[in-house]
């Protein structure tokens, strides 16, 4: 199937590893030319052909470095995925135990930075180019933002609001020939899950249970229909298509195995 995406560019953020890392491979295979920005230049990405910036999208200085470098290079954008997240995954790991009065506004400030801030930002500064070439911006949120009891707290809320930030992309520029999609993940197969120093290790390690144990447990309490995870790759083909000229905007698509089970 030809996604007509062949000579198309592409900004993709977070994508040294995990889901980013294979949205980025996708992207190459499909013969577009991709920018990524992360803290780290893994191994992995190095290997591809895309060219890496190395910034902190934390930050408001790290967004604009990004889209200045990706423009210089690309010459214009017409697909835009911001994806980078989790961040330090010891603290994330303590924000997940603790309730909304003991999570301070410092910690409130960094996720939605990283999570929140970074897409807002790297968006504003492409939107020239994307109207120019009526490109699609999508936005990689989490199921859950439809699941407040699992995970932090502030990390749900700052994925609900990226959610909403899709919907207004979509609704102001959406006449000038941009798009927005959100791609919800469930629970991935990336670090996050697996690295006996990822989130879920980290948990485990704090309910002084084996990473192995913990992360079964935490599978059959979410409750996916399916009964695993998702991959990198089945998320990375997702966001391939959504990127394909469509008529889809403003709308969710959620790969969580059937976690979020309301209509």
């Amino acid at each position: 199937m030809d996604l007509q995406l062949a000579g198309k560019t592409a900004v993709v953020t977070g994508g040294s590893k995990g889901i980013g890392l294979a949205v980025v491979r996708d992207l190459l295979a499909e013969g577009m030319r991709v920018v990524t920005g992360s803290r780290t230049i893994t191994a992995e990405l190095g290997a591809t052909a895309a060219v890496p910036v190395t910034v902190d999208l934390a930050t408001p200085e790290g967004a604009t470095e990004l889209a200045t470098r990706a423009l210089a290079e690309l010459g214009g954008v017409d697909v835009l995925v911001n994806n980078v997240g989790i961040g330090d995954a010891d603290k994330l790991a303590d924000a997940a135990v603790k309730s909304l009065a003991d999570l301070p506004d410092s910690d409130w400030q960094d996720v939605f930075d990283l999570h929140f801030y970074s897409a807002l930002r790297v968006t504003r500064a492409l939107l020239p180019s994307l109207v120019e070439r009526h490109g699609v911006v999508v936005n990689v949120s989490s199921a859950g933002a439809r699941l407040v009891s699992a995970g932090p707290a502030h990390y749900n809320v700052s994925k609900a609001a990226l959610n909403a930030l899709t919907k207004v992309i979509a609704e102001q520029y959406g006449g000038r020939g941009v798009r927005a999609v959100t791609v919800a993940p469930g629970g991935v197969s990336t670090g996050l899950w697996t690295d006996p120093d990822g989130f879920i290790g980290q948990l485990a390690r704090r309910q002084g249970v084996a990473h192995e144990t913990f992360s079964a447990q935490l599978q059959g309490a979410l409750g996916a229909s399916t009964g695993r995870l998702t991959t990198p790759d089945e998320v990375a083909r997702l966001i391939t298509f959504v990127a394909s000229p469509n008529n889809i905007t403003g709308a969710e698509y959620l790969i969580d195995g059937g976690i979020i089970k309301n209509v």
